[in-house]
């Protein structure tokens, strides 16, 4: 979303597989301890602000820059469902058919089949939204950006993104954008760990998959 605005901003790394998003100056701005979150210094009234939650992120920056966010009430509706439809399933859904695809320490198959099958079913919502559409909501919006990086890792999902016709052309439409690109590019030398070197880590293990109250 930055890099398809043009705002300019200075990425600050959390490696969450050593906890770095439970230190104290990170949990001031992402309470939850989760990422991505955004620091504003000019936010609303010059006074900085601080956001957490990727939908609520998105919202923020298309307010702000007036880009990929509709001013118009019916168009930000439509946009919004779709946003919050990625937040509330797909998100979640994607997130747990990986986990027990890739990092579960032991296999359990209903969890697989059930949350493959669930994120397969969620695809195929989005392949018939998408059937003679450019993108979800009309013009391209903070609502493809959202679903975008989900589908990205449809193989770990189990999922064959051939399957889905339409799917796979907003998939490959979104991708060739300049501005999706060079997001993509932004901190890839950071993305090295691969889920074969988390499962090995019991330390990342512990940090990313053991959390509790404290």
């Amino acid at each position: 979303m930055l890099e398809e605005c043009g705002v300019p901003y200075v990425l600050r790394p959390v490696n969450i597989g050593r906890g770095e998003q439970f230190t104290a100056d990170y949990l001031k701005i992402s309470p939850n301890g989760r990422i991505p979150a955004i620091a504003d210094p000019d936010g609303p009234g010059g006074k900085e602000i601080s956001v957490f939650e990727s939908g609520a992120v998105l919202q923020y920056l298309g307010r702000k820059t007036g880009k990929f966010y509709p001013a118009d009430e019916r168009g930000r509706v439509a946009v919004d469902e779709w946003l919050f439809w990625q937040v509330s399933g797909l998100g979640p859904m994607a997130g747990q058919a990986n986990h027990f695809r890739q990092f579960a320490p032991e296999t359990i198959p209903y969890a697989i089949e059930r949350y493959t099958n669930e994120v397969g079913r969620l695809y195929n919502v989005m392949n018939r939204r998408l059937a003679g559409r450019d993108y979800l909501a009309g013009p391209y919006s903070i609502a493809d950006i959202a679903c975008y990086g989900w589908i990205m890792s449809h193989q770990q999902q189990g999922q064959n993104l051939a399957a889905f016709v339409h799917l796979k052309a907003w998939f490959d439409r979104v991708g060739a954008r300049p501005g999706v690109q060079r997001g993509l590019a932004v901190g890839r030398e950071l993305r090295s760990a691969s889920p074969s070197d988390l499962r090995s880590s019991q330390d990342s293990r512990r940090v990313l998959l053991n959390q509790k109250p404290r």
